[in-house]
């Protein structure tokens, strides 16, 4: 399988990262679904792309009707969570019964127990996919699941700073290495990305989610950088003890977690003083991605009978939170 024609859905930090590497690559036709500030900017100037102190401009076709774009062979989904729902009818107009979508997104997809032994397997997650709308636009066969380990930024509409790493996991929900997986891991590691092909791409989504379904909703809660997080030590024990419990489910849903808390907190103070996506979009007035991050693994934790205080706690505080800055 060959992907000539890709489509990035979501055109911020991410999206506009994976579509400025992809536009290196010949032969591809390369589109964006977008809307109102970022389409405007993207088709009056192009993609602006700075990386390594450079700064280029990247022609990129780009339209908020998919009926402008067509059926492709690739659709990289790189929406925040919170807008997904809304753009699935949208999406679904773009994938066709060949079609793969690469989701690249934070936290739990609607997808992630599809094929996965465990527990849980098979559970349909209503945190993250209300009414199933988002798993009938596309289907958990077409869809490759994806992690992203890369820092970017979206300064504004249509704007990309890439600040560090490069490196992409991909794989499929039911695991093993399809031919189109292998296609499309060839094709991004021609375009530059740093790229390992997974055999449980859930276990790789869930390792992540370890990491950082704490410290983003609770920056988010304080507008505390993470090294002043875990530099609280009362703060950083209930971090620990949120990662324990995540651990816990983990292993019974069959993603098991080799590492302790501590030694997480020791590889994200590496990081320095920065701020986590959750509370850059605080900031920037955006919805917080809450239900991928901290209610799906709550979902399942309830579904199996399994005590996890907690992350509940977690979870309260911060819903009551971002209901209180909707309130206001």
């Amino acid at each position: 399988m060959s992907f000539k024609k890709i489509c990035v859905v979501g055109l911020g930090a991410i999206g506009g990262w994976l579509a400025a590497r992809l536009s290196t690559q010949p032969g591809i036709e390369l589109c964006a679904l977008a809307r109102s500030e970022t389409l405007a900017a993207v088709r009056q100037r192009g993609l602006l792309f700075e990386s390594a102190g450079e700064v280029s401009h990247i022609a990129l076709k780009a339209s908020d009707d998919p009926a402008d774009l067509g059926v492709q062979d690739l659709v990289i989904v790189a929406l925040k969570g919170p807008a997904l729902g809304g753009a699935s009818a949208q999406i679904a107009r773009l994938v066709g019964p060949h079609s793969r979508a690469l989701v690249a997104m934070n936290g739990v997809p609607w997808w992630f127990l599809d094929g996965l032994a465990g527990e849980a397997q098979g559970l349909h997650l209503e945190s993250v996919d209300p009414g199933g709308r988002i798993r009938a636009a596309i289907p958990t066969e077409q869809v490759i699941g994806c992690v992203v380990h890369a820092a970017c930024t979206s300064p504004a509409p249509g704007a990309v700073r890439h600040v560090q790493g490069h490196g992409l996991i991909v794989g499929t929900p039911a695991g093993g290495r399809p031919a189109e997986l292998e296609a499309l891991a060839a094709l991004l590691a021609a375009a530059g990305f740093e790229l390992t092909v997974s055999e449980s791409i859930q276990r790789d989504i869930w390792y992540k989610l370890w990491g950082n379904m704490t410290l983003n909703p609770i920056s988010a809660l304080t507008r505390a950088t993470c090294d002043r997080i875990l530099d609280d030590e009362l703060v950083r024990g209930f971090v620990s003890q949120v990662m324990l419990e995540a651990a816990a489910l983990g292993a019974r849903i069959g993603c098991p977690v080799e590492q302790t808390p501590e030694a997480r907190h020791a590889v994200t103070r590496k990081l320095g003083a920065f701020k986590t996506s959750m509370l850059q979009d605080l900031e920037a007035g955006r919805p917080l991605e809450l239900a991928a991050l901290l209610g799906a693994p709550h979902e399942i934790a309830r579904h199996l009978g399994m005590a996890v205080p907690s992350l509940s706690a977690l979870l309260g505080l911060a819903r009551l939170m971002d209901a209180q800055r909707g309130a206001a």
